[in-house]
Parts: structure tokens; C-alpha cells; sequence
């Protein structure tokens, strides 16, 4: 079964996100904005946080989490304990939803549209992954631009 995989390279992730959060030297540098970026590490941080306790925690897995997209972009300032923090929530969400997630759930369609159809579950997990891994790179990006730190 996938969900084994899943588990790993979402942790792999999670991990990832975590040592790019800490590379930040400061809260003030996970907001700065420089020029042409919209959506600094804080903002990623997050939106990714937020978008996996979403999808796998309350969609999958009936955590309770209510998620407010709007203020993962516009919320700033947060200290890096508490982005931290929401890493580690996300984490929990992840590994408890997919070790509970059947392959008969796996082979249904996911509970909600995915951008306006309907799209298998299994598919969409691989999906968050994928957009997990993206916005990772974006804040090792962003974090090497504003903070002038090596790769």
C-alpha cells in the first residue's frame, strides 16, 4: 500500500520545512518581502501548515482544524516558536490521517473538488506532496534572497 511511502516522504518534508524555518537567523526575516516577492517564508510556512491540516486532518480525518487561507497570506509577524509549532501540527495531522486511511478510501474519490472536479484520493495526496515539496523550495528561496545565507 502507498501509505507507508506517503508517511515517509511527507515526514521527509516536514522535516525539510522544519530546517528551513530554523535557517531563518530571526522572526523579523521570515517577513520580509524583497522585490517581487509576494509570499514570504512565514506566509509559506503557513499556508503549507494550514493546507495539510486542512486536507488530510479535518477533511480526512475529522481533527475539528477550520482553516482561514486568506490569513495564511496576510497574517505576518508570527514568531518562529509558533510556525514551528504548526509544523509539528501538521505532522500529527499527516501521520494520524494516513495511518488510519484504508485502500478502499485510497481508490474513492476525495471528499471535496479539487479545483471545481472531483479527483481520487490517492491521486491528491500525491498531489499535496507535490505542492508540500514546491512551496519548500520557494522558501529556501526566499530565505537565501532576504537573509543572504548560502544554499
Amino acid at each position: 500500500m502507498i501509505t507507508p511511502v506517503l508517511i515517509q516522504l511527507f515526514e521527509q518534508g516536514l522535516n525539510k520545512l522544519t530546517e528551513e524555518i530554523n535557517a531563518y537567523p530571526d522572526d523579523a526575516s521570515l517577513w520580509l518581502a524583497g522585490e517581487g516577492i509576494s509570499n514570504p517564508g512565514g506566509n509559506l510556512c503557513m499556508h503549507l501548515t494550514g493546507n495539510l491540516q486542512h486536507f488530510l486532518g479535518a477533511v480526512l480525518n475529522d481533527s475539528g482544524y477550520v482553516r482561514n487561507r486568506e490569513a495564511e497570506f496576510k497574517v505576518k509577524n508570527i514568531a518562529k516558536v509558533k510556525l514551528l509549532n504548526e509544523i509539528e501540527e501538521a505532522r500529527t495531522a499527516v501521520k494520524d490521517t494516513l495511518e488510519q486511511v484504508s485502500r478502499k478510501q485510497l481508490d474513492k474519490n476525495y471528499p471535496l473538488p479539487i479545483n471545481g472536479e472531483m479527483v481520487n484520493t490517492e491521486y491528491f495526496l500525491v498531489y499535496l506532496l507535490g505542492h508540500l515539496n514546491y512551496h519548500i523550495g520557494q522558501i529556501n528561496y526566499h530565505r537565501r534572497l532576504v537573509v543572504k545565507q548560502p544554499a
